[in-house]
């Protein structure tokens, strides 16, 4: 028996075509898996106040909502803390013009929301639809 012992080593060859097909198959697997987070806000344009000359009207009811939730009407205090009492004494306080009166709300910083809302359920309920709210220039 003869063995060859002088045999050529065939060299591995290296075919990167196959390589490069998986990858771009992984890259657009993973392109359409992704999930893209966009962040979506509202923006708001919240007014300013100015402090150049203080406008009053004739007609305007002033309503102060102080931070303990007492009410004042024209700088009176309201007896009661409920929307009738409320609306009592806006009927009151509102003349009897053709015209109704511009309702101006003026709420302390730490006043509770909820007390603000009252103020203009007793507005519309007695018929005053014109509510603005007083704001402070810093």
């Amino acid at each position: 028996m003869r063995f060859q012992t002088n045999r050529r080593q065939e060299e591995p060859e290296i075919n990167l075509i196959p390589l490069i097909d998986v990858l771009l198959v992984i890259i657009i697997f993973l392109m359409l898996t992704t999930t893209y987070a966009k962040f979506s806000g509202l923006e708001l344009n919240l007014p300013t106040a100015s402090a150049d000359a203080i406008q009053t009207q004739a007609n305007e009811i002033n309503i102060a909502v102080t931070a303990d939730g007492d009410v004042l009407i024209n700088r009176v205090p309201v007896i009661g803390r409920d929307i009738d009492a409320i609306a009592a004494a806006l009927g009151r306080a509102a003349p009897a013009d053709a015209k109704p009166p511009l309702v101006v709300i003026n709420a302390d910083a730490k006043a509770q929301h909820q007390r603000v809302v009252d103020v203009m359920q007793a507005a519309q309920r007695v018929g005053l639809p014109q509510i603005t709210f007083a704001t402070r220039g810093e």
